[in-house]
C-alpha cells in the first residue's frame, strides 16, 4: 500500500490530496481568507475617527473596517500624506523619492483627529491579520521585506541585523548598503546577508525598489 501527499499552493489559496495507491481517499481546500496577509499594502480609505480612542477604522476592503491607532502613523506620516498626493495628482512618477522634500515629523503624542478626516485616501500596511470579528490591524510605517534586506520608504539610516555578531562584517555591510541604496529610503540587513556579496543584495535591493514602485506608486 502506497500513501501519496499532493499539495498545490497559489495565491489563490491551497488544495491538499491524500492517494492511496493512486486512488484519492481525502481532499482539502483553504481558499484561505488569506486576501488580507501581514505586509500587505493598500490605499484604505477612512471610515470612521474615533478621539477616544486615538485611533481610526479604515476600509480596505474587508466585511469589518481596520484598525489604525495613531502611534502607528509613524513620525513621517505627514511626509507619507504628501508623497500620496502629488502621485495621485500624478507630479510624482515612477515612486522615486530621491528629490522628494520630508514634511515635519508628526507629534508622537499628537491626536488623530489632527491628521485624519472622514472619506481620506491614506497607504497603509497589513500588520496583524483579521481575526475573529476583528478586522486587520493596520500601520502606515511601509516596510517591504526581501530575502536579505528590508526596505523602508521615507527613512535614511542602515541598521543591521543584531544576530549578526561580527563587528567586521556588520561594518561592511553598512558601509556597502549606505554606498547603494537610493535616497530617502532606510534599509534594514537581515542575519542572512552575513557574507554576501555586493551583487547579491543590489539585486535584492532593486527588487524591494521596484516593488515600492508598484505597490504605492503606480
Amino acid at each position: 500500500m502506497s500513501n501519496e501527499l499532493i499539495i498545490s499552493a497559489t495565491q489563490d489559496g491551497c488544495r491538499i490530496a491524500l492517494l492511496r495507491d493512486k486512488q484519492l481517499v481525502e481532499f482539502h481546500e483553504d481558499s484561505g481568507g488569506g486576501k488580507f496577509v501581514v505586509g500587505d499594502i493598500y490605499l484604505g480609505t477612512v471610515k470612521k475617527v474615533v478621539q477616544g480612542l486615538n485611533a481610526a477604522f479604515i476600509d480596505i476592503g474587508y466585511e469589518k473596517d481596520a484598525f489604525l491607532h495613531y502611534l502607528d502613523l509613524g513620525p513621517q506620516f505627514g511626509s507619507l500624506q504628501k508623497f500620496t498626493k502629488l502621485v495621485r495628482a500624478k507630479k510624482i512618477t515612477g515612486g522615486k523619492l530621491d528629490k522628494f522634500q520630508f514634511e515635519k515629523e508628526i507629534d508622537k503624542h499628537g491626536k488623530i483627529a489632527q491628521q485624519l478626516s472622514r472619506n481620506q485616501l491614506i497607504p497603509v500596511q497589513v500588520v496583524k491579520e483579521p481575526i475573529s470579528t476583528k478586522g486587520p490591524r493596520l500601520s502606515c510605517e511601509i516596510s517591504i521585506a526581501g530575502r536579505y534586506l528590508v526596505l523602508v520608504p521615507f527613512g535614511s539610516g542602515v541598521n543591521v541585523s543584531k544576530r549578526i555578531s561580527s563587528s567586521d562584517e556588520r561594518k561592511r555591510l553598512q558601509r556597502l548598503i549606505q554606498s547603494i541604496k537610493p535616497e530617502n529610503f532606510g534599509v534594514i540587513i537581515r542575519t542572512v546577508a552575513e557574507g554576501k556579496e555586493v551583487d547579491e543584495l543590489d539585486k535584492d535591493l532593486r527588487n524591494l525598489v521596484k516593488t515600492w514602485e508598484t505597490e504605492l506608486a503606480e
